[in-house]
């Protein structure tokens, strides 16, 4: 019995850490590039950031080898929430793909989908296309580029038209 419930967690686990059915993650990544502060321009709504603007996640280097992730927003009263996890590759450390933790020894995935070359705008999804993310370096990207990358979002099956649209 006990290696059952071993076995259905490490399932469960993996499901977590996963990629959305057809997506690729992006290739030729460079972590040293990605490393600093992004700010949300946009996201699916879920619990953990309900009500939040101003959001930005920071990415440093951890001492094991690791990221140490930095994701802070501001709520309607003015308060400020800030979350300290980790993240570690999955895989090649030349693919754009993570499993990420706040909370212990449990891991989300952290799938980077598009990027552009010169590591200005991300589009980010986690294990199925409940969550995604559109990351900046500035506050007010190009609207022009945010909006490719919401069309390219809508093409892998992501409900666009529920983005909330985060202020900054």
């Amino acid at each position: 019995m006990r290696t059952m419930w071993v076995l259905l967690l490490g399932l469960l686990a993996g499901a977590c850490t996963g990629i959305p059915v057809g997506h690729q993650v992006v290739k030729s990544f460079q972590l040293d590039r990605y490393l600093g502060t992004w700010y949300e321009i946009a996201r699916l709504d879920h619990g953990f950031e309900t009500g939040l603007n101003h959001v930005t996640a920071t990415y440093s280097l951890r001492p094991d080898g690791g990221v140490k992730v930095i994701n802070r927003g501001q709520e309607a009263s003015g308060s400020w929430r800030e979350a300290e996890g980790k993240a570690y590759f999955i895989g090649a450390t030349d693919e754009g793909r993570f499993k990420v933790s706040f909370f212990g020894p449990f891991y989300g995935s952290y799938n980077i989908l598009a990027l552009d070359p010169d590591y200005q705008l991300a589009l980010v999804s986690s294990y199925n296309l409940d969550y995604l993310w559109i990351l900046s370096r500035t506050p007010k990207p190009a609207k022009e580029q945010v909006a490719a990358l919401v069309q390219q979002a809508h093409s892998l099956g992501f409900a666009t038209d529920k983005l909330i649209w985060v202020e900054q």
